[in-house]
């Protein structure tokens, strides 16, 4: 089974419309502003993937662009005006910013009620303890994703491969909320292979082209690719070997098409949430 990413990003994007709809029957009008430094072109194409999807779903979609020159002092002025805005409901600074800018300080400066990424360390640490908190969008578009396969992942093994913040380690503990037996591996782990081998879930978030070979999949396994690399022709794979590994595993992901698309579905699923808490 290739798993459709895009048309199940397309049916989170209509329960979110219905929850938007519904609080603007209240007098609630459901409202994201997201924050670019810089003019980086990979963040400029996500941020408008952002913004037509706001639209799509009923989301007032505000955007700060601020030149590449912008202080910390400037931007964190920026933040804490959001931060009181009542017409805003959730805030996401687009990463990454220039160097003069401690990205820290600045994720750390959204107020955990408006932190629409789920980046926050306070929202992090509601992650772990099982506290309802923003999530961070990626792993919460992953486990979107198992759901829809129809994996129960009680008593299951799941391989993690990646660490980031972002990513491998949030998506652990969403795992491990789940009652899954759960490993974190990543480039440095001794025996990669073995470690895929034995796992009944494998999340790829690494960032290495073609890491994780067709192979190692445990036959039966269902592949989730969060990795988007390019190649030198130009063509962009996952961390997976894909045409191998679709021959083992019960049901991948792609690369495009797979976990992309979930990651701005859970990002307005995340605003919606926030809106909805903000008005009681």
């Amino acid at each position: 089974m290739i798993i459709d990413g895009k048309a199940v990003a397309a049916r989170v994007r209509a329960e979110v419309g219905e929850q938007v709809r519904a609080l603007a029957a209240r007098g609630v009008v459901t409202g994201l502003t997201v924050v670019r430094v810089g003019d980086d072109p990979a963040s400029a194409v996500y941020v408008r993937g952002k913004r037509k999807a706001c639209e799509e779903v009923g989301i007032r979609s505000v955007e700060h662009h601020l030149p590449a020159t912008t202080t910390q002092a400037e931007l964190l002025e920026l933040v804490a005006r959001l931060d009181a805005d009542p017409t805003c409901h959730g805030i996401l600074v687009q990463l990454p910013l220039p160097p003069q800018i401690d990205e820290r300080a600045v994720l750390e400066a959204i107020a955990p009620a408006k932190d629409a990424d789920g980046f926050h360390p306070f929202n992090v640490g509601c992650l772990w303890t099982g506290a309802p908190a923003p999530r961070a969008c990626t792993p919460f578009g992953v486990m979107r994703l198992v759901d829809e396969v129809g994996l129960d992942l009680e008593g299951k093994r799941a391989l993690v491969i990646g660490r980031s913040n972002i990513v491998g380690k949030p998506m652990a503990a969403m795992l491990l909320e789940r009652h899954a037996t759960v490993t974190i591996a990543h480039s440095r782990t001794a025996d990669l292979e073995g470690e895929v081998a034995r796992a009944d879930l494998v999340v790829a978030a690494v960032g290495r082209a073609e890491i994780v070979r067709g192979r190692w999949i445990k036959p039966g396994a269902v592949v989730i690719d969060v990795g988007m690399n390019r190649r030198a022709d130009g063509k962009l794979v996952g961390d997976v070997e894909f045409a191998a590994a679709a021959e083992r595993a019960s049901a991948i992901t792609p690369v495009p098409g797979g976990v992309g698309p979930m990651t701005i579905a859970m990002l307005l699923a995340n605003t919606a949430a926030l809106a909805a808490r903000s008005a009681g």
